[in-house]
Formats: structure tokens, C-alpha cells, sequence
């Protein structure tokens, strides 16, 4: 069972008529719905929002969260730095997470990446392209040569990332921009990923490749190591056992 946790700003859905007849019910009501969609009883959805106590992440939530997902835009200086230095070190531990079209400049994000994590965007409402590179990778499992979403948000390079440790899909969109779309990396014991599309003025999480991407990078993002991790922890030197001692004492008689 994958425990995952999706999060969301949830402010353009209560602000804006437009986004809020696309999202009645909030952009994490969709993209949890795709998750249950392909992941069914394989997965364990709850949501959470910014205006929540704590931003509905609270130690408990963090603690039973395998995966956590990520959108946010307007508000991202809202989050505060104390959720984000908790939920970074869920990280570091093996918690996982998908962050999502516009979390490209969250402070948890950037934190990961170490990076200021700009790009060139246009909102413009042209067609993009999304280019499977690496169709071995889990998180293209399903997933045809290329997809289509008819309107989105251009975002293009340069994309102020660290390089991913794996490129898994490519967006080019009609004005001859393309992107990193689709990107990979690991933080200590956590799995990271970035999906790019998502701008909240297209009913772009209704899409079914889409859907398809998210539940697969979530999946992909699920803790799989039992090791221990510490960051920073002390390393005391061990003494050699007696037969080891005995065993260097025995080398040096014969030299």
C-alpha cells in the first residue's frame, strides 16, 4: 500500500470562477482521482491545502505519507519555512515526491535542487507535446510515443535545474519552445520527480496521459529501501576486534 498525500495551494480554485468551474472540488481532488484511477487499492489518497493548520502537514501526516505530491503557484512564500525544513528531511529519509507544473518555484523544490530553478514561460494557451525518451523508465509505463495537450502554459529552456539523473519526457510546444518536462533525481533516500504540465486555466488534469504520468511517478516514487540514513550524524572509530589486533600484530613479527 502507498500512502500518499496530495498537496495543494488551493487558491486559484476559490478565487477565480474560471479555474473554480474547471476544479469545483480543488486541482488535488483531480489529481488525487487519477491516482486512484490507475493505482486503485494499491494506494492511500488523502489531500491536504495550504490554509489547513500547519498546511495539513502535520508530523502524523508526514510520518504516514510514502508519497507526496506538490502544486502551487501564487502563494509559495506563503508555505512556512519550518513545514518546508520538515518536510525536506522526510525527504532526505525516503519519503517521496512528485512536484507539479508550477511547484517548480516552491520553496521545498528549490531547496531540493539547490538551484534557482527559473525558466521562460508564456501563457498563451498553445499546444504542447510531450516526447517519451526513455519509454524504459517506469514513470512512461502506458504511455504512447508522444501525447498531446491541446492548450498549456509554455514553459521552455533554459530550466535552472540541477541535470536530471534521468530525462524521461520532453515537451515542445507550437511556438518552438521546448522543456524538460518529465525529470528524476535522488535526495538521500528520496525519490524525486517533476512533471511540468498543469497550469490551472486548462483542464489539464483530466487528461489521460497525464493521469497516467502522475499515478506512474508515484508509484515509481514509493519508499523501496529499509537501510538506515542519517544526515550529518557522528562516526566514531570502531576499535579493532582482538583477532584483528592479534592478526596486524602477527604481520609485523614477520616483516
Amino acid at each position: 500500500m502507498i500512502r500518499v498525500t496530495i498537496w495543494n495551494e488551493y487558491r486559484h480554485e476559490k478565487s477565480h470562477a474560471a479555474v473554480g468551474k474547471l476544479y469545483p472540488n480543488g486541482m488535488h481532488a483531480a489529481i488525487a482521482s487519477a491516482i486512484r484511477e490507475h493505482l486503485g487499492s494499491a494506494a492511500q489518497v488523502r489531500t491536504a491545502t495550504l490554509d489547513e493548520p500547519l498546511h495539513g502537514l502535520t508530523d502524523e501526516v508526514l510520518a504516514s505519507t510514502d508519497v507526496l505530491t506538490w502544486w502551487g503557484h501564487v502563494a509559495h512564500h506563503e508555505v512556512d519555512d519550518a513545514i518546508v525544513e520538515k518536510v525536506y528531511h522526510r525527504v532526505l529519509n525516503g519519503m517521496g515526491v512528485l512536484f507539479l507544473h508550477s511547484a517548480h518555484y516552491s520553496k521545498l523544490f528549490r531547496k531540493l535542487m539547490g538551484t534557482g530553478c527559473g525558466l521562460q514561460w508564456r501563457e498563451a494557451g498553445e499546444l504542447e507535446r510531450i516526447w517519451v525518451v526513455n519509454p524504459a523508465h517506469e514513470i512512461a509505463d502506458g504511455l504512447p510515443a508522444h501525447f498531446d495537450i491541446p492548450n498549456e502554459e509554455m514553459y521552455g529552456e533554459l530550466f535552472d535545474i540541477p541535470t536530471p539523473e534521468e530525462l524521461v519526457l520532453i515537451s515542445w510546444f507550437e511556438g518552438g519552445n521546448v522543456f524538460r518536462s518529465g525529470c528524476t533525481w535522488t535526495r538521500g533516500k528520496g525519490k524525486v520527480a517533476y512533471f511540468r504540465p498543469g497550469h490551472e486555466m486548462f483542464p489539464t488534469y483530466f487528461h489521460p496521459e497525464v493521469r497516467r504520468v502522475i499515478a506512474n511517478a508515484v508509484k515509481w516514487a514509493a519508499l523501496r529501501s529499509s537501510s538506515p540514513f542519517s544526515l550529518g550524524a557522528p562516526n566514531p572509530v570502531v576499535p579493532l576486534s582482538p583477532i584483528a589486533t592479534r592478526h596486524v600484530v602477527d604481520e609485523s613479527i614477520h616483516r
